[in-house]
C-alpha cells in the first residue's frame, strides 16, 4: 500500500493521469470515497489518458459506461444497487472474473462480496469538509497486483 496527498482537483487529476500511463489492461481498479471525494475526476483523467475522448459521466442511472480509448474501459457505479442479484442482471461478473481492458468500479465497498480475487483499491479521502485537499490510498487486493502497486508506487512518487 502507498498514500499520496493532492491539494486540488488537478493535482488528483494529474495522479490518475500517472495511473493510467502505468495500467494495464485486465486490471480490475475499485474506487472507494464518499459522494464529491474525487472518483468521477479520477476517472475521467484516467480514460484521457488512455485516450477516451468523449465525456466520461459517472454511470449513475446507466450503471455501466463502455469507453473506447487505447483499450475498453468498463465504468461500473454500484451506488444504487440493492442486491447482488443486480450485479448479475448487469452482466457484472461476466466482465470483472476475466476482465478485457480496464475494468473501475465505483462503490464497491456495497457489494464486497462480489468483487474478484485480485484488484487495485483506491480509497479517496476529503481532508476537510470545504477542502480541495485529498488522501488517496492504492492497494493490492489479492496477488495479482503486486508487483504493479510497487511499480506505480515507483513511478507515482517520481512524477507526482
Amino acid at each position: 500500500m502507498f498514500t499520496c496527498m493532492t491539494s486540488s482537483p488537478e493535482e488528483t487529476g494529474h495522479l490518475a493521469e500517472l495511473v493510467g500511463q502505468k495500467i494495464r489492461e485486465g486490471t480490475v481498479l475499485c474506487l472507494e470515497g464518499d459522494l464529491g471525494a474525487g472518483k468521477t475526476l479520477f476517472v475521467q483523467s484516467l480514460a484521457r489518458t488512455l485516450g477516451v475522448e468523449g465525456d466520461v459521466t459517472s454511470p449513475t442511472f446507466n450503471l455501466m459506461n463502455v469507453y473506447e480509448g487505447i483499450c475498453r474501459i468498463y465504468h461500473f457505479d454500484l451506488y444504487r444497487l440493492e442486491t447482488e442479484e443486480e450485479l448479475d442482471d448487469i452482466g457484472f461478473y461476466e466482465y470483472t472474473e476475466e476482465p478485457e481492458g480496464i475494468v473501475v468500479i465505483e462503490w464497491p465497498d456495497k457489494f464486497p462480496e462480489s468483487l474478484p480475487d485480485d484488484y487495485i483499491e483506491v480509497r479517496i479521502r476529503k481532508l476537510g469538509e470545504d477542502s480541495d485537499e485529498r488522501q488517496i490510498d492504492f492497494s493490492s487486493i489479492g496477488e495479482k497486483n503486486q508487483e504493479f502497486i510497487k511499480e506505480l508506487e515507483d513511478f507515482v512518487h517520481t512524477g507526482h
